[in-house]
This record gives structure tokens, sequence and C-alpha cells, in this order.
């Protein structure tokens, strides 16, 4: 990336009016924010908040066990649906210290089922599921600050 592709994102982030622009390719990992404007999610007022996750598609090699079933398979892909942290704050994997963790690695999740919760400015945010799946990875550690837009978990979709 040369300097006339950083000159055109900004172009690009100031035409279109955005707040934050992030690009990462080829390890070059790329942040734009404007100071001043508004935050870019406004947290409720309620001591517990149920927040939408965003997350994004990704396609990864499906697990072969032999090479005569990679043969048959193909090109066959796993769709995994990536779970982020739509807030900034502290990531917590159960309700309250010492209670069970709200899903596992391996469990089959609901849409609309709590995954997580994150702690921001003293409210505790319920993260849900957008995808009925199988919780195939956990990202975080119980406890750990989490970013913005930091993955969470993946989910095989159904």
């Amino acid at each position: 990336m040369d300097f006339e592709d950083i000159e055109r994102i900004l172009h690009l982030v100031r035409e279109h009016d955005l707040t934050e622009f992030e690009l990462e390719r080829e390890g070059l990992k790329l942040r734009v924010r404007k100071s001043g404007g508004a935050p870019p999610l406004a947290l409720p007022q309620a001591p517990v908040a149920t927040i939408q996750a965003p997350s994004s598609l990704v396609s990864a090699p499906a697990a072969l066990g032999s090479p005569a079933e990679s043969e048959l398979a193909g090109d066959a892909e796993v769709e995994l649906a990536v779970v982020k942290s739509p807030i900034v704050g502290t990531f917590y994997r159960s309700s309250e210290p010492g209670a069970p963790a709200l899903v596992e690695v391996g469990q089959r999740v609901k849409k609309d089922q709590v995954l997580c919760i994150i702690e921001a400015m003293k409210l505790m945010n319920e993260i849900t599921s957008e995808y009925e799946g199988e919780v195939v990875s956990a990202y975080v550690d119980n406890g750990k600050p989490v970013q913005y837009g930091e993955r969470l978990f993946a989910i095989r979709t159904i």
C-alpha cells in the first residue's frame, strides 16, 4: 500500500462521512477514526442490555481425515460465522463468578441465545448469537478486556 492508496481511503472516509474505517491486508493494518464525532455505538442506560453482535461469514477448509476423503470432498468448505465484540469492555463467559459458562466449544446454540457478557461502564451487556449452529471456537479468556470488533466466537452455521 502506498501513500496514494491511503489518500484515496481518507477521501472515501470524508466523502461517506464515516466515523471509523479499518483495513487489514497482507500483514498491514490501517485504522482511521475521526475524533469529535459521536461514538460508533451508544450504550443503553438499562442495567442489563442485549446487544446483537455483528458477525461476518468466513470460509474455512473442511477438516478431512484421509486422502481418499479429500478426493471425494473436492473443494468442500465449512461456513463459519464469527461473532465480534460490538463494544469495548471486559469479557465474561458466565453470568456471575463461579457459575458455569453460558456456552462451551462444541455446544449447539440457537439464534438470540446469550453467548457471553461484556461489562462496559458498569453495565452488563448480553451478547447474543445471530446464528443457529455449533460453537467451534472461543477466542477470548474469561475476565480479559476486549476491543470493538475483536473476535469472540466462531459458530459453524446450520
